[in-house]
């Protein structure tokens, strides 16, 4: 069956002015092409939908029964592309963003703002979780893009570094650390240990690092909440590390931090997408805004950490 949409615009028209005069005005089209569009819809459908007499235009039982489903039919036609149409002008539709949670609480707050006050009618989904978890999500299409740490040896997944980030050594306010400008690494096996969730990038980068200088932490807990961390360093229990861009979520009285070095150790953040699932107009829209803030306040409103 070879039905066009134009055919039945033209039934349709026809149909409710019993006209073709007016139908032709109406979808503008001779009368001699309204003739032709029926003659083949009928074909198509295999019998008459008009019953034609030299004074009258009627329609069949059968044309009857189709009228109310050819206008569902264009309705749900004009429905597709005018939905269609606001997702590519960001009228309506969704994105979906796993984010390392010093990002998701550090960078997409503003972010964020800014495009809801320009698309308000996009609905945000925001996904603050590990690594891991997030180039699951953005392989299997359940975030549209990450941020995150690069996802190395994936060939399904692309990244696009901005950021860079650093540690830095968290303790109480009055700790003998606030007497210095830096921290070494190895100075952190001499005091009890916060850690954070294990199965975190950052808690990977640590061991790593701890490892590589020949200290063991005299890790006193673990807590997975980067917020659990600040509160228990405020509370005298023991230091911490932290990225340098997590220390905006803790900030707080009773807690101060001295950038880590020996070694230096910058951590690249960035964007983490998908292959094989290119991006939605208003996804590739937010996309562009975040990267847009890779700019010189960002930088600058860390120096302090660095």
């Amino acid at each position: 069956m070879n039905t066009s949409i134009k055919q039945l615009k033209v039934f349709v028209a026809v149909a409710q002015s019993r006209s073709f005069a007016e139908a032709s005005e109406r979808v503008h089209l001779s009368q001699p092409a309204i003739s032709i569009a029926l003659k083949r819809l009928e074909e198509s459908v295999g019998g008459a939908l008009f019953a034609r007499t030299s004074r009258q235009l009627t329609l069949t039982p059968e044309g009857e029964a189709f009228l109310p489903v050819a206008l569902r039919l264009l309705s749900d036609w004009n429905e597709a592309f005018e939905d269609l149409g606001e997702q590519f002008s960001k009228q309506r539709g969704k994105v979906a963003v796993a984010a390392l949670p010093t990002l998701a609480a550090g960078v997409l707050p503003d972010v964020f703002k800014c495009f809801h006050e320009t698309y308000p009618r996009i609905n945000l989904s925001l996904h603050d979780v590990l690594a891991e978890q997030i180039n699951q999500m953005v392989r299997e299409g359940r975030a549209d893009f990450g941020l995150s740490v690069d996802p190395q040896q994936t060939d399904d997944l692309s990244f696009e570094p901005i950021w860079v980030d650093r540690y830095v050594a968290v303790f109480p306010e009055g700790h003998v650390f606030g007497l210095q400008t830096h921290i070494e690494w190895a100075q952190l096996g001499d005091h009890p240990f916060i850690g954070i969730n294990r199965l975190s990038s950052s808690r990977q980068d640590i061991d790593r690092t701890m490892a590589s200088v020949g200290v063991t932490l005299d890790i006193l807990c673990d807590a997975s909440q980067i917020a659990t961390v600040g509160r228990m360093v405020a509370a005298g229990l023991g230091i911490s590390v932290l990225p340098a861009l997590s220390f905006r979520q803790i900030a707080a009285a009773g807690i101060d931090h001295r950038p880590l070095i020996s070694p230096d150790l910058p951590r690249e953040l960035g964007i983490v997408v998908s292959r094989r699932h290119p991006l939605s107009s208003a996804a590739r829209t937010l996309f562009e805004l975040i990267h847009a803030g890779d700019d010189d306040s960002w930088q600058a409103s860390d120096t302090r950490f660095h």
